[in-house]
């Protein structure tokens, strides 16, 4: 472990053969299991706990989040109350959105109906071998099935998305003359 990341707060647990590097900001509470690969820049805010052989990625930050083993988040992401599964990896750019813009609880689409999850802040829970692709946006409230690909640029509302799939992204350009 490199002794120039900045560690604040109490509660910190860091197992062995994890590697912070010295930009890296950690505030407590926060549990970090054994060989995690901290990079530069990484933000871990308190209450997350990150499992055995993950990665948190350059300028990511993670937010009262779960991470189980093996779950990379390697570059530019935020994860906000959130939980990846075990090998889950999400591409550059992805964020775990995990606040409405109204302020409401958040609710889950689910049949017909919704549930309100009683919660103002909460993210994604993404199933084991969940891949997301560059820029994706999860929008708080979303679950997503196990082994699912979701594609670059895509913005997943609120809801449950099946395990096995492939989300994608369909758009067509409008492209006109300035004159």
């Amino acid at each position: 472990m490199s002794t120039s990341a900045h560690l604040s707060g109490d509660g910190i647990v860091i197992g062995e053969g994890t590697h912070i590097h010295p930009t890296a900001v950690i505030e407590g509470p926060v549990f970090i299991g054994r060989d995690v690969d901290i990079r530069p820049g990484a933000y871990i805010r308190g209450g997350t706990w990150i499992g055995d052989h993950c990665v948190v990625g350059t300028n990511t930050e993670i937010k009262h989040s779960i991470l189980f083993p093996h779950a990379k988040a390697p570059h530019l992401n935020y994860v906000g109350d959130s939980v990846l599964g075990a090998n889950v990896n999400l591409g550059a750019g992805t964020v775990l959105s995990n606040f409405r813009h109204d302020g409401k609880n958040i609710r889950i689409p689910v049949a017909h109906t919704s549930i309100d999850t009683g919660c103002r802040k909460l993210g994604a829970v993404l199933g084991d071998g969940v891949l997301t692709g560059c820029n994706a946006v999860l929008h708080p409230g979303t679950i997503v099935g196990r082994e699912t690909q979701v594609y670059p640029g895509v913005q997943l509302r609120p809801g449950v998305y099946p395990a096995d799939s492939i989300v994608k992204l369909r758009q067509e350009l409008d492209i006109h003359s300035k004159t």
